[in-house]
């Protein structure tokens, strides 16, 4: 199965000529060109939801809103629906009341949430699991206790149970926040095929290579169980100096071991 990891940046920002308006058609035209299975989201606006689903008619999504009365969809995970039938889903707040919505802790700059989804192979019956999440921007404090509460969750499944972990990190793998992920059992699906954890940068302010962040690969996906990484990519595709986001997309590709 082929996942892309996306971080959509918001459309609420004042980016210009930048704004989604702008590149919303060169977004969802590079997530398509890929043909993935799974797609998970971050930063997505219940506007850029809107847009995008409607493109992307072959696919199911699950995603939960950030504060009590909120409509944005938080890390949003869309799967082809004709692959892959919904087995359950959830979520829980990255905060010391992880069942309270909109809750924060750890001088959080900003709510954050982890959601889920397990899944069910048509073809096969396997079953796997999915994670989205999106750590905090500021706070390393909040970065390394939100990667323990996803360490948490995680390792209440079966040791073999296959799992994937997707999401912007806000850190690279110098972050002691990546240590602890590493820590519970996840393995990096771009260091497995590559051979480095930290190849350059993925976010990168919408001017791509010229970006000077000092910040690497913050944008991960991880897999724990049996599951096997058969490739991975940073996807830096865009029109001349028109990016889809200001992080390039990652994608991997993994398979199941029965």
């Amino acid at each position: 199965m082929k996942i892309l990891s996306c971080n959509v940046r918001t459309a609420y920002s004042n980016d210009g000529e930048n704004n989604w308006v702008n590149r919303k058609d060169l977004c969802i035209n590079v997530i398509l060109s890929k043909s993935p299975d799974i797609i998970c989201f971050q930063e997505m606006s219940i506007m850029q939801f809107n847009d995008i689903s409607s493109k992307l008619l072959e696919y199911s999504s699950y995603s939960m809103v950030d504060e009590p009365v909120g409509n944005n969809p938080q890390n949003a995970i869309f799967y082809k629906n004709n692959k892959y039938t919904l087995v359950s889903s959830g979520g829980y707040w990255l905060s010391e009341s992880p069942h309270i919505a909109g809750t924060k802790s750890w001088n959080s700059a900003c709510i954050r949430l982890a959601n889920w989804v397990r899944l069910k192979d048509n073809a096969t019956n396997a079953e796997f699991r999915v994670i989205n999440t999106h750590l905090d921007h500021i706070s390393q404090l909040a970065r390394e206790n939100q990667a323990r509460l996803i360490v948490e969750d995680s390792i209440a499944y079966p040791e073999n149970y296959p799992q994937i972990l997707t999401g912007d990190m806000n850190c690279d793998s110098s972050n002691t926040a990546v240590d602890i992920f590493k820590h519970g059992g996840w393995c990096d699906t771009y260091n497995y095929v590559h051979g480095t954890e930290n190849p350059g940068r993925t976010f990168h302010e919408f001017v791509g290579s010229k970006c000077k962040d000092e910040v690497g690969k913050m944008d991960w996906i991880f897999i724990k169980g049996k599951l096997k990484t058969t490739s991975a990519t940073i996807i830096k595709d865009a029109i001349g100096d028109k990016f889809p986001s200001d992080h390039y997309f990652i994608s991997a590709s993994v398979k199941i071991i029965v």
